[in-house]
């Protein structure tokens, strides 16, 4: 049993502040006893042992059972713990939280972009390829794809943080591929990242795919068309922004307004990129992955969170 030095462990301080109480582990240290037993060793009535009972089995100390006696039932007492460590708050390590959501790829709240390009949903294509004005079309909202070949796409992501917590980490995962007028594993494109009008950096996309077809892209799309990307994962840390582990950048996450309550993500292709090869993004229903793109956001409790986060 490990106790820490806030109120959740009183219960078992409360209950080792009794030499009746200490006696009594003792005795079930030994061997599991009723409770007339125990008030015998301990010079008792039945009444009174009954409330030490409840003492040492609400502290988790001791648990309690009925069984068969010569005078009908019986409560039998037995050891619920082997040992106790105290933690004290030098030696404690916070537990690590987080939560995610899920954002698909056709939920952006801005963009400006350049043929080539297009997006569809797992049943058909919206409006016609190379036309941004239908990335405005109401059913982008069900997009499993979308790719173009300049500019940005931006997405609106909530921020549920509390006051009370304290940010360590926020991973944004997707499946992601460069855009080339038709198919080519070998199409170089530097894709930025800004977060908050932040930027992060930029990874290299390698190419857009197309020698097979992806695992989940429906059988009715056309074969010379984007298949499948790449799934990665971009962290943003208290040391800085890394891409699968490698660092993008320096920026970490106090320079990023995380607290702000809402988070602008925004993946673009700069018109001053050594490779503009576009960009692909795949979402369920595409690609490898059948996945939208992924937001965690990790965090610890600060000191007196449960107070703090009542408050809030």
């Amino acid at each position: 049993m490990k106790l820490d030095l806030t109120e959740k462990s009183l219960p078992v301080y409360e209950a080792l502040s009794s030499a009746v109480r200490l006696q009594m582990l003792r005795l079930l240290a030994v061997q599991p006893m009723n409770v007339k037993e125990l008030a015998a060793a301990a010079k008792l009535s039945s009444a009174i042992m009954t409330m030490h009972v409840r003492k040492l089995e609400a502290a988790g100390l001791i648990r309690t059972h009925m069984a068969p006696g010569r005078s009908g039932l019986q409560k039998i007492c037995t050891l619920a713990a082997e040992g106790a460590e105290i933690i004290f708050p030098g030696q404690m390590k916070p537990e690590r939280k987080g939560y995610r959501i899920e954002l698909p790829v056709g939920h952006y709240s801005d963009f400006a972009i350049e043929p080539t390009c297009g997006l569809a949903t797992a049943e058909q294509i919206i409006g016609s390829f190379d036309d941004p004005r239908y990335f405005w079309d109401l059913e982008r909202m069900n997009a499993a794809i979308l790719w173009f070949g300049k500019g940005y796409i931006e997405y609106k992501i909530p921020n549920f943080l509390l006051s009370s917590q304290q940010p360590d980490e926020l991973a944004i995962t997707m499946e992601i591929a460069s855009e080339a007028p038709s198919i080519n594993n070998n199409w170089p494109s530097d894709i930025t990242f800004t977060l908050n009008g932040r930027k992060l950096g930029f990874w290299t996309s390698p190419g857009d795919y197309g020698d097979s077809r992806g695992k989940y892209t429906p059988s009715w799309w056309p074969a010379l068309t984007n298949q499948y990307g790449l799934r990665k994962q971009l962290r943003i840390t208290p040391k800085g922004t890394y891409m699968d582990g490698l660092k993008l950048s320096g920026v970490t996450l106090d320079q990023v307004d995380i607290r702000s309550k809402q988070w602008s993500f925004r993946l673009s292709v700069e018109d001053d990129a050594e490779h503009i090869g576009g960009l692909t993004l795949f979402g369920k229903g595409f690609g490898n992955y059948n996945e939208d793109m992924l937001v965690e956001l990790f965090y610890t409790d600060l000191p007196d969170s449960h107070d703090a986060a009542e408050s809030f």
